[in-house]
């Protein structure tokens, strides 16, 4: 029979332990707070006050400064583009690969296992880079910064442990059952990785979503930037860079450097961050899974 935490020691340390946890997510949170806040500050108070949490004269300027043209929208228009093509184009890739090789019987297993873990030791560099895929046709293309990246090493060797540990029965019961390979993998094994695919997905799809240097590297034309090269844009200028600064309203002021940097930050941030509750519970699971299997 399990006794309740009634003694005056487990309840110290439960005490100094919620205490310590609390303190430890207070730290945690507080800087996106000032963050979100600083968004909204204006100059002056930027300058005097060297932290808050909220401000006194709250003002949207600097997102009116970010969002002054249609150049903004479609920028996220096409992170969202690359983010969801990316990451179906790397789930797809990576987890067929994967299937194939946690197959025992596949010809020439280790020598596969062998090219792929030789990518993570060594890669060709920017410039080989840049010439296959200028070689390709695919410059000014989206394909250009997905396909170069369509497979992770690291999560391709995770997520094939992770199907090497399946219980084998299921496999050969579907055989009988009349599946081929993309049978069982789309009937059997894929519906028992919800939560591996969830996790992986999410770090395929946060990595697309902040990937800023393949983006500036293959794609010249700038109406198709996305988003974190046009926020670099508006960082690194102090005049709009996003489009014509005539779109603005005759009374505009322009607002303080530092408080457009912490408002590229939000806006860099939270349509990504809104994506997690909905892989939460899978990817809790599955980043427990990885570590126990992989």
């Amino acid at each position: 029979m399990n006794r309740k935490h009634d003694s005056l020691g487990e309840k110290a340390f439960d005490a100094c332990n919620y205490t310590f946890l609390a303190l430890f997510a207070i730290v945690t949170v507080l800087p996106f707070i000032y963050i979100i806040a600083g968004s909204f500050a204006t100059e002056v108070e930027l300058t005097e006050r060297k932290f808050f949490l909220f401000p006194r004269d709250p003002s949207i300027s600097a997102y009116q400064y970010i969002f002054s043209t249609d150049t903004m929208f479609r920028a996220m228009a096409n992170s969202v583009i690359i983010t969801v093509f990316g990451t179906a184009t790397n789930l797809a890739f990576t987890l067929t690969m994967a299937y194939s090789l946690s197959r025992r019987d596949l010809l020439g297993r280790n020598a596969f296992m062998n090219m792929i873990i030789f990518t993570m030791l060594f890669s060709g560099g920017m410039i080989p880079s840049y010439l296959i895929v200028k070689e390709l046709g695919l410059l000014d293309r989206y394909a250009a910064v997905i396909l170069p990246g369509a497979i992770s090493a690291f999560n391709l060797i995770v997520i094939k442990n992770f199907f090497q540990n399946l219980p084998a029965g299921l496999e050969e019961s579907a055989r009988i059952d009349g599946c081929t390979d993309l049978g069982v993998l789309w009937r059997i094994v894929l519906p028992l990785s919800k939560p591996i695919i969830a996790t992986f997905g999410l770090f395929y799809a946060v990595g697309h979503w902040n990937n800023f240097f393949s983006a500036l590297l293959f794609l010249n034309d700038h109406k198709m930037w996305p988003l974190q090269v046009m926020l670099r844009e508006i960082v690194m200028l102090s005049q709009m860079a996003a489009g014509d600064i005539n779109n603005l309203d005759p009374d505009f002021v322009e607002p303080p450097a530092q408080s457009v940097k912490m408002a590229v930050i939000v806006v860099g941030t939270v349509p990504i961050l809104m994506v997690y509750p909905f892989l939460q519970k899978h990817f809790a699971k599955g980043v427990l899974l990885g570590s126990i299997k992989g």
